[in-house]
């Protein structure tokens, strides 16, 4: 999407508490808008919150595996892109 820019690729995803587990290549804070995207993936969701190594982090840097909630199921793979307002 224009105005969209790759910030994290999906690692793994957990269904049973529908937590996603990114590799970031950018920086997400808390209250960015995200838009998962991959083969049958497509849609955007504000990030409420975050955890690095089981702890709540407001930011995530370039090389953090961070773990969020996502209200939808995404794959292993799925490109993550930061919505730009």
């Amino acid at each position: 999407m224009p105005g969209e820019k790759e910030i994290a690729v999906v690692e793994d995803f957990y269904s049973h508490i529908n937590v996603v587990a990114l590799k970031v290549k950018g920086v997400i804070k808390v209250g960015d808008k995200l838009h998962f995207k991959g083969h049958t993936t497509d849609f955007i969701e504000e990030v409420k919150s975050m955890q690095k190594e089981h702890k709540d982090v407001e930011e995530a840097k370039k090389g953090d595996e961070i773990g969020l909630k996502t209200e939808n199921r995404v794959r292993k793979h799925d490109k993550v892109y930061k919505v730009k307002e």
